[in-house]
């Protein structure tokens, strides 16, 4: 720097710019320069930092689990959705979570019961956990009589209308289909296929699509199947991601990080494929779940003290 050039103040924040020159062109346009701005003061983060999770809770888990659907609606019924809905009630109470149960309620029953929760008093617990069940349309969740936009759900959950649980997880899990196409096998066999233990254990798909939205800081959202592709359900023993993930929580969830955790569940259900089926084009077709995570710490479901 040139005795002319203005220095900044000692310790004031300043940026930096990777300028590039202009180069020629060959179709007489000019090459704009361009720069990258960063802050070079900007507080160096511990990569290891966790949640706190030692509050005298673990906190509600509300599971809104449909089957039936209003005739009008024109909707299939989820036939293995209450194994879905046992699995994860076992899997996180042996968690901690006080587990709250809805079955085939309305969409204004449900926008009450998700209300009601934001509303309570979450100081003395480590987090929120909500679950849907259902069929899915856009960024619509359905309910027994109509959707509803899973936006304003998680609105509800914000820092400015939940001040209880500002800083702390909340875990959104979406068991529905995110759109209309199959995820094509391309391994030559598939050792965790359960759908071969039983000729009567029959695959079928969740309708519609989900798309994966936005939340703000501390949310994760865990879909059942990548966006544009369908979501499978065993009719005896219930959907794929489910059963995966109940079964990874029991095995990990005290002990492993839950991205991690969901990094597993992920390849689990990868490793997947449709056996039988009544639509004899799924046959062979294979799913992988996803999250969308906006947690600002490590996740951990370290075992409560007695």
């Amino acid at each position: 720097m040139s005795g002319s050039e203005p220095r900044s103040p000692a310790g004031a924040d300043h940026v930096q710019l990777d300028s590039r020159p202009i180069l020629p062109t060959t179709d007489g346009n000019e090459n704009i320069t361009e720069v990258d701005a960063f802050n070079t003061s900007r507080q160096s983060l511990d990569p290891a930092v966790e949640y706190k999770m030692n509050h005298q809770r673990r906190g509600v888990a509300l599971i809104f689990n449909h089957e039936h659907f209003f005739w009008r609606l024109m909707l299939t019924d989820r036939r293995g959705t209450m194994a879905d809905r046992d699995n994860l009630k076992r899997s996180l109470t042996e968690l901690g979570f006080e587990v709250r149960l809805f079955d085939d309620l309305k969409a204004e029953d449900v926008r009450q019961k998700i209300y009601e929760a934001s509303m309570d008093d979450h100081s003395n617990a480590d987090c929120f956990m909500c679950v849907f069940l259902s069929h899915g349309e856009d960024d619509h969740i359905y309910a027994y009589d109509d959707k509803i936009n899973i936006q304003t759900i998680t609105d509800m959950f914000k820092g400015d209308k939940c001040r209880s649980l500002v800083g702390k997880p909340k875990i959104f899990i979406i068991q529905a289909c995110r759109g209309d196409k199959h995820d094509d096998a391309v391994l030559a066999h598939d050792s965790t296929d359960s759908s071969s233990e039983s000729l009567a254990n029959e695959t079928e798909v969740d309708a519609a699509a989900v798309y994966t939205l936005p939340a703000a800081a501390d949310f994760i959202m865990c879909y059942s199947v990548a966006q544009g592709y369908y979501s499978h359900r065993e009719i005896i023993n219930g959907s794929w991601y489910i059963q995966d993930l109940c079964e990874t929580l029991r095995k990990h969830g005290s002990s492993l990080e839950f991205t991690e955790l969901l990094t597993v569940v992920n390849r689990k259900v990868s490793y997947r494929r449709v056996g039988m089926c009544k639509n004899t084009n799924a046959i062979g077709k294979k799913q992988i779940s996803c999250f969308t995570s906006m947690l600002t710490k490590k996740l951990y479901f370290h075992p409560k003290s007695k």
